[in-house]
Order: C-alpha cells, then structure tokens, then sequence
C-alpha cells in the first residue's frame, strides 16, 4: 500500500467506538466530529428496522449504530483492496470520501422508511447527498479531507460523475453483491432479533475479494459459497424478519395514515424529511386535532403495538394483482372492499409488497467470467422472490371476528375488480 492511501485509512484513526457487533471501531478526530453532527446525531432516534421490534423485541438497534458498522466495514474494504493493487488508482481524497460516504449513506432516511416507499417523496439518497453538501455537513466532510461532491455522489446515483471512474468505482463498493451495507445489516439485524439467518463470515468473504477499476469488486472462486449464503440470508431475513405479517401490519397501517395525510393536503411532503420517529408520530398526533381522526389513528395504533390482522393472503399474481402496485388504486379498491365487507374504509388495509432485488453480478477473479451462483438458477432465485411478494389483507381486530372466514370471498372480489379494469 502507497503511503498517500496509507495516511488516508490507517494514520490517526485512534479514536475508538465500541460496536456489539464488530469490537473497536476506529475513527479520526474529524469523523468523530462528523459522527457527532447533529445531522448524524439524528440516526440514534430512528430504529433500524422501524415497528419490527413489536414482534423482536430485541430490534431496537439504530440507524446510527448500523451507518457506524458500515463506515467500518468500508474502511476495512478499502484497506484489504489497496493492498491488492487498488492503491494503484485510490487518491487520498476519494479514499476519504468514501469513508464519508459509508457513514453517511443513511443521512437523509425517514423514520419508518418502508412505510413511505410508495409516497411521492425524494428518495433518502437524493436527501443525503443534498445534506452533504449542505452547511454544515458540507464543512464537516470537507474537514476529513474529502470532496463533499464526491461523497454525494457516491451515494446519490443521480448526480453526475463528470469521468470520474475512482467515483464509479466507489459507487460499485458501496452498492453491490457483497457491499458493506448488506454486510453489516444482515449480521447487525439478526443479532439484534436474535436470529441465525443473517450471519456472515466476513473475515472470510473480505480476504476472498479483488479489486478491478471497472468493475469494483471480484470473487475467486471459494467465495462462490459466500455469495449463496448472502442471497439464501437475505431470502430468510424477508421471510422471517422484515416481511414478517405483524412487521407488513404495522407498515401498510402506517403508509395508509401518511399517503392519507399528504392526499388531504394534512401534511405536506416537506414535513417528513429530517423527522426522528417521534417527531413523525408528533407530527400524526398534531394534524389529527380537528379533523376526522379515523386515518390518523393508526399512527397511534402501530406505536402502541395494536396491529391489525390478517384476514386474507395470497401470492401476488401480475395478472390479477397488477392493479393494486398503484397506491391511489389501492386506496381506491380498499374503499369498495370495506363497503362489501360492511366495515369502515380505515378498518381495512391491502397490502402488497414491492419486488425485491438479488443482487447476483459479480466476476470471478481468476478468470473474469461470470460468476455461476450454484444451486442458486435464475430460477431460484425467481422463486425466492415470488414466495416472498405476498399480498394481505389486514383488518382491525375489532371486525376480524365479523368477517369470519370469508378469505375467499375477498379473493373472488380482488380478482373480479382485476378482471374488470382489463376490460
């Protein structure tokens, strides 16, 4: 490793953060300073994983914990890769940059992240890259020796590279296969839930990897398994964790109150940026004085843990389910389901989960074909996504009872509805 990149990822990082999950994490006294923004400061009021702490009541680590975990993953990354010849095309400013990138990769997300990703919002990484090079983010990274641009940019695909391939190159790092953010969330959730399927041998999958200035990272060929344990962990934390029903409950109860607020003009979009998550359940609290209260309780319901219940579920199908991917649609047929159901519209919720990426692109090392993922076919792995993407519908567990078993009847409407908007 050259000496510019060595000063760049190991001199004066003596500062030390004690991490559950990786031990001493290192920092300069400039990203101590940058890990003490009050823009940072903010991520220790957001839970990682949002209401699945109702069902694990461990998941109460934080955004910022986990920001931490990957600036450190990062730092490791970049060191292993210099040492393999990709010090050859590393500035000490790109270097520096991308450290700042990875711990603040997350700067600009919601509380309840997955409750808003349907609502017609700035993406978190749009947020983030505008709050770095905004004061005094802007000073803050800047002071790390980094470029405030590129590290926004590193995170904020939409904002051009000008030729810059070190910047590409960082932004295959931190977004890929085998990336630092994957890496410590899946370890980082299942520890804090309390469940095996996310660990990963990163000791291993670190020392099994290669730079390339074009493609970022390569594999040789030992880390084929590594790569199957990713997908398969990632397939099971969906399953078990994350699209847990009470996890899908309390998200589809909090998107309904929010996409509500915002159609009603209650809120505008603006509001929910740079929010904590008590100041989004503050913020539901405040606009539901004077006004019809129905919607907004659910905010309340899903922080008191009063989730609703499933009544009906079903694997998505494109041909009968397309339609309900549209949230104003959605709205829409939830209001005609609950008039059949004689129940009021706030009492019921469809939900229907977004595709999922497994992310599969990467080049053995040795050589420089393409990766084949095992027993994971393309096929498999279309099958992960399909058992996962399953659409519910909740109701208040007041009416679960005057429903029954009418699951079939609910079917039979959805599909009926699907089959007269193709007309």
């Amino acid at each position: 490793m050259n000496d510019t990149i060595y000063t760049a990822l190991e001199r004066n990082f003596n500062s030390p953060i004690r991490d559950v999950l990786w031990g001493h994490i290192y920092l300069s006294s400039t990203f101590e300073a940058l890990s003490s923004s009050a823009g940072f400061m903010r991520l220790h009021r957001i839970l990682q994983l949002g209401p699945t702490h109702i069902v694990y009541p461990g998941a109460t680590h934080t955004r910022a914990a986990h920001s931490i975990g990957v600036y450190h993953l990062a730092r490791r990354l970049l060191i292993h890769l210099a040492g393999r010849g990709a010090d050859s095309w590393l500035s000490a400013e790109g270097a520096r940059s991308f450290l700042c990138a990875a711990l603040l990769h997350d700067l600009g997300h919601f509380p309840y992240t997955h409750s808003l990703k349907e609502l017609p919002l700035a993406s978190h990484e749009e947020l983030t890259g505008k709050l770095i090079l905004t004061e005094p983010m802007k000073s803050l990274v800047g002071d790390t020796g980094a470029d405030p641009y590129m590290s926004a940019a590193i995170i904020d695909t939409s904002l051009p590279t000008f030729g810059n391939q070190e910047l590409c190159f960082y932004r295959k790092l931190l977004s890929g296969v085998l990336d630092p953010d994957k890496l410590d969330y899946l370890n980082r959730d299942a520890r804090y839930c309390g469940v095996p399927y996310g660990a990963q041998d990163v000791d291993f999958i670190l020392s099994r990897l290669w730079p390339d200035p074009e493609q970022g990272l390569l594999i040789d060929t030992r880390a084929v398994p590594s790569v199957e344990s990713v997908l398969f962990s990632k397939y099971l934390m969906y399953r078990a964790v994350y699209w847990h029903p009470a996890v899908r409950s309390a998200t589809a109860m909090m998107k309904k109150a929010l996409a509500g607020a915002l159609k009603n003009q209650h809120i505008a979009r603006e509001e929910l940026y740079n929010l904590d998550d008590q100041g989004l359940f503050t913020l539901l609290a405040e606009r539901t004085q004077g006004r019809d209260v129905s919607l907004f309780s659910l905010g309340a319901k899903v922080r008191d843990g009063r989730l609703y219940v499933v009544v009906a579920e079903f694997l998505y199908n494109e041909e009968q389910h397309k339609e309900l991917t549209d949230i104003d649609k959605r709205y829409d047929f939830e209001q005609e389901l609950a008039a059949q159901l004689h129940i009021r519209p706030d009492e019921l919720i469809i939900d229907v989960p977004e595709p999922i990426s497994f992310e599969t692109g990467l080049t053995i090392h040795e050589d420089k074909g393409h990766v084949i993922i095992g027993v994971f076919t393309a096929e498999t792995i279309d099958a992960f996504r399909k058992a996962l993407r399953v659409v519910r519908v909740f109701v208040d567990p007041a009416q679960e009872k005057a429903i029954g078993s009418r699951s079939d009847d609910i079917f039979n409407v959805l599909r009926s509805r699907d089959s007269r908007s193709a007309e």
